[in-house]
């Protein structure tokens, strides 16, 4: 009992020292607290304040940013709109300004003798066309004119058919011949058949006359020959006729190509059902004639981004021309010689204010790289058609093994369209091109590839403001517009001219505008700088006709192609329509 008292006083005793240890340990940390304290408040009275700190870092930053050269900018975004920004231009994009005062003048003055006085018995004037369709066009056209400069008759002519084009048709199976002949009644006698003589057929002379022969080359060259022989036919008849002609000569032109040069029935009800059911889908619609075959596309030499690929299937296809030497891609396309690619077009009518709800018709025969080459057009305008998805296969199936049937099909299209763009400068271009001036001015967009070169090539480094704003001013003088191309410049069935006439209204309105300082989109001033001009040649000298040789098309704009020489009359031929 006693030990057990004293083991818990010894308990109690120790507590109580511990207690102590406690005591003394939180005292020693609380005057250690209170000196840190004390220290750390007299330091901080002597040093700045956090925000006097940050004030001076900022400032100090901003002298920096002061002295430091500018930062670099972002890169301009080029991202294309899907609305094409008509509402912010000036004009309607499916017209031409001031075409309302022009109009087509082609009828014979009564200077101009009637076929049955000029016309001299025993004289037959026969020709053989070259090339496709419209090249054959070009043939059929002068071929009128030209027997009425030598007083004979013609009979129709022959259409080529061993060309590349491969087409058996006969001049009868694609142009009403009936309405050929008697809508020139009075102007040239015309025959279906060579007559015989004694009931023997004629012998004809076969001869070439040069390019771009004038009314005294034929009387020089041709009509000696038809004196002695009756007959001549003229082989090879393609751009024969200088396009310096008498003004009567020239409105006997336009009458022929665009008055008695008529498709058969069947082919224009085909081509008055395509053009309606494109219509029927939309108020407007744009045609565009991309020509963009393999073929082409290696006689140009050109790069179009398809790499070492693209190199070797392009360059097999040139080596099978031994006169095609190689050429330098870069200065073709600085020279404005290469076709745009699909996509290109589709930038360039998207800038010119057309949107992706435009309703598109595509006349193209073979595209190089197929659908993958014509995405980046289709993602532009979705609303892509073609003869063959507005047609079915059993409508087109009468036409399908005739090019050039076909090739009228998508003519009349093209023709009929409200707007008509092209990627080249081929045939259908050209006389697509007078037709439309011909016929009230209808837009006719074609590119100025010499200065869009450039900007496609760096659409890249701008906004999509700026590159719009370039194409727009680029493309002045190449809309189709009347005043922009002055008369005489270019060829006679890309620029009709002596076959259009202004109202005295008209003149008054071009005189008010050219002195105006604000320029329409659609028209060129003499006054402006000739790189905004379009390269239009001035028809050719026609002094000297002796010693002409064979050469390429004549007509060479600013996008034209080089012309392959007379070795080689395939290539003209594929290039030509």
């Amino acid at each position: 009992m006693g030990g057990q008292r004293r083991r818990q006083q010894q308990q109690v005793v120790v507590n109580n020292s511990n207690k102590k240890g406690f005591r003394r340990i939180f005292s020693l940390i609380s005057v250690i607290s209170c000196a840190l304290l004390i220290f750390f408040l007299l330091l901080s009275s002597h040093a700045p304040s956090i925000h006097h700190h940050h004030q001076r870092h900022s400032t100090l930053r901003f002298d920096l940013l002061q002295d430091a050269p500018p930062s670099t900018p972002p890169p301009p975004v080029f991202r294309v709109p899907g609305d094409g920004g008509s509402l912010l231009l000036d004009h309607d994009i499916w017209t031409s300004k001031l075409s309302n005062f022009y109009h087509p003048c082609t009828n014979a003055s009564s200077k101009f003798l009637k076929a049955d006085t000029m016309t001299v018995s025993n004289r037959y004037l026969m020709i053989v066309t070259s090339g496709g369709l419209n090249q054959q066009r070009t043939g059929i056209t002068d071929a009128v004119v030209a027997a009425r400069i030598l007083n004979a008759t013609l009979v129709v002519p022959k259409l080529d058919q061993k060309s590349y084009w491969k087409d058996s048709s006969n001049f009868a199976e694609i142009f009403d011949v009936d309405w050929f002949i008697s809508f020139l009644s009075k102007d040239v006698k015309i025959i279906k058949h060579l007559p015989k003589k004694g009931g023997k057929t004629w012998t004809s002379r076969n001869m070439r006359v040069p390019r771009k022969c004038n009314e005294r080359c034929y009387q020089n060259r041709v009509l000696p020959v038809l004196l002695k022989r009756h007959v001549v036919q003229l082989s090879k008849f393609d751009y024969r006729l200088s396009n310096r002609l008498d003004p009567e000569l020239q409105k006997l032109r336009c009458r022929v190509n665009y008055h008695a040069l008529r498709f058969t029935d069947p082919i224009l009800e085909m081509g008055k059902k395509l053009v309606h059911r494109m219509r029927m889908k939309s108020k407007h619609f744009i045609a565009l004639h991309l020509r963009f075959e393999p073929d082409m596309l290696a006689f140009s030499g050109c790069d179009y981004g398809g790499g070492d690929k693209e190199r070797k299937e392009l360059g097999a296809i040139r080596r099978r021309w031994k006169t095609l030497h190689a050429k330098n891609p870069e200065k073709e396309r600085r020279h404005g010689k290469c076709p745009l690619t699909p996509e290109e077009v589709g930038l360039m009518l998207r800038a010119l204010g057309y949107g992706s709800d435009v309703n598109i018709y595509v006349a193209s025969g073979e595209v190089y790289g197929g659908e993958e080459t014509l995405a980046p057009l289709k993602q532009l305008f979705p609303n892509f058609y073609s003869k063959d998805s507005v047609a079915s296969r059993e409508e087109l199936e009468p036409f399908s093994k005739f090019s050039s049937r076909m090739a009228a099909l998508d003519f009349i299209v093209c023709d009929e369209s409200n707007v008509f763009v092209t990627n080249n400068n081929g045939n259908m271009a050209k006389i697509l091109a007078g037709r439309r001036r011909y016929n009230g001015h209808k837009p006719t967009i074609r590119p100025n590839s010499k200065k869009l070169y450039k900007l496609f090539l760096n659409r890249n480094n701008m906004t999509w403001e700026e590159f719009t704003s370039q194409v727009r001013s680029f493309q002045r003088g190449f809309m189709g517009a009347p005043l922009e191309v002055k008369p005489g410049r270019g060829g006679f069935h890309e620029n009709p001219s002596t076959c259009i006439c202004e109202d005295s209204e008209a003149k008054s309105a071009a005189e008010t505008r050219k002195h105006s300082k604000e320029l329409d989109v659609n028209l060129i001033s003499e006054d402006e700088n000739n790189e905004d001009e379009p390269e239009w040649p001035d028809a050719e000298d026609d002094d000297d006709q002796n010693g002409l040789e064979e050469k390429g098309l004549y007509n060479v704009t600013n996008i034209d192609y080089e012309v392959p020489n007379s070795e080689e009359p395939e290539l003209d031929e594929i290039l030509s329509d």
